[in-house]
């Protein structure tokens, strides 16, 4: 009898683990299959120049090409001074949206201007990532609330968000009276102060736009409010008549379809493959797949003078990324692909440049974190003019980089390695 009872709690036991090891391997392919749809093998085939392909690139990232635009570019500091005087400036309406915002006089500063249009009557939304702000401090809270201005966080820990946590609002966007909006890289934070003359102010670039593509841009405000929110808004103060304001075409890629490709991932891989003179990249998080390095270095093959620019490792506000990413740098350089370790400070506008006619500035950051999870926003820029402008920048930038070498790169250190190895596991959410 003893026995018997014995073997029945030994079976119990060994039954409720097959159970187990079968409900996590359902649970495994169930996640592989999600992420398998999410991640295709993109590739494309044409001998055609961008130039005759922009309106194919607009299709495949879910967007159209809108002409009679105005960009302006604005650097470091300059930013500050451009947004807070449109915002001052506002009579309508003020539409906020940020991944980061830490306490200081930045945000004491951007607070201040925000409430001072909300106690005008100006309608004022700011959209906050949960996790990026949450720095941001009780005097600009208070600053805000007590003004009236509507503030909510995205994917705040809440059961109701358990699901979703990992996805962040990495946009960086405003909207002024639905006329006049900012797209780029600039967090609300002091080190954006300045103009990246030392380690303490980084290096940014960001975008004043007005024309046609405000809706578009506005748009985008919209998806992440009206998940937090449930409101809708709508009418002249938000989406008002826009008429031509420039001759500049361009288009907006951040739709992020559920179980299909991001746009702003279709976006980043289909120039890999189309650019036949020059691709020239700047980004502070350069993690590319394995796909999109075989990419470059079928460019490099086909005649065309490729080069990144990151920042280094003790330059950058995140190391280990930077170490992550140097695990793919010897194939890279094997590749022919040209690196540049930018060392004065933090590199961080996110921006690329085609065969000197079309430019990519925005939100995303080129790995997978950004393609795949996080919600981003980014712009291609069909203007020869602007991709001049974005090259003669990236090459003024030169004087503070150091070119690496694929004999020197091999011969770094086996703790380095180590570490590059190890970090580069988790480069999908670092």
């Amino acid at each position: 009898m003893l026995d018997s009872i014995a073997s029945s709690r030994i079976v119990l036991p060994t039954a409720l683990a097959v159970v187990l090891a079968l409900v996590a391997a359902v649970l495994a392919v169930v996640i592989w299959s999600v992420k398998r749809h999410s991640d295709p093998k993109l590739g494309l085939v044409s001998d055609e120049p961008l130039d005759a392909l922009v309106e194919s690139l607009c299709g495949l990232t879910h967007g159209s090409c809108v002409a009679g635009n105005t960009v302006e570019i604005l650097e470091n500091g300059r930013y500050f001074d451009a947004l807070l005087a449109e915002i001052a400036a506002a009579r309508r309406s003020v539409h906020f949206e940020t991944f980061l915002w830490k306490e200081g006089r930045l945000g004491d500063r951007v607070a201040a201007a925000l409430a001072e249009r909300a106690r005008a009557g100006v309608a004022v939304r700011v959209t906050l990532d949960a996790n990026g702000c949450k720095e941001i401090g009780p005097a600009a809270c208070r600053t805000l609330a007590e003004s009236g201005c509507r503030v909510v966080r995205y994917h705040d820990k809440r059961l109701r968000n358990l699901g979703v946590l990992n996805r962040r609002d990495h946009r960086k966007i405003v909207v002024l009276d639905g006329r006049t909006a900012f797209v780029g890289g600039h967090c609300i934070v002091d080190a954006w102060m300045g103009d990246a003359q030392d380690k303490e102010h980084v290096s940014d670039l960001s975008v004043r736009l007005t024309g046609p593509v405000v809706h578009a841009v506005q748009s985008a405000f919209s998806e992440n409010w009206v998940a937090e929110t449930g409101e809708l808004f709508v009418g002249d103060d938000v989406f008002p008549n826009l008429e031509p304001t420039g001759d500049v075409r361009l288009h907006v890629a951040r739709v992020k379809p559920e179980r299909a490709t991001p746009a702003a991932k279709i976006l980043h891989y289909l120039v890999l493959c189309v650019a036949r003179e020059r691709l020239w990249i700047q980004n502070p998080y350069f993690l590319p797949e394995p796909a999109a390095i075989d990419a470059m270095a079928a460019a490099v093959r086909r005649g065309v003078d490729v080069r990144v620019m990151v920042p280094s490792a003790e330059a950058s506000d995140m190391p280990i990324v930077q170490h992550a990413a140097h695990h793919n740098f010897a194939r890279l350089l094997a590749g022919g692909v040209r690196l540049f370790e930018f060392r004065r400070t933090l590199l961080h506008q996110k921006v690329m440049t085609v065969d000197g006619a079309w430019c990519a500035i925005g939100s995303s950051n080129f790995d997978d974190r950004s393609f795949e999870i996080n919600d981003e926003i980014t712009l291609g820029i069909h203007d020869a003019g602007l991709a001049k402008r974005f090259e003669a920048l990236f090459e003024r930038d030169l004087q503070h980089c150091v070119e690496l070498d694929l004999e020197t790169w091999r011969q770094r250190g086996t703790l380095h390695k180590l570490k590059d190895r190890a970090l580069y596991l988790f480069n999908e959410q670092l």
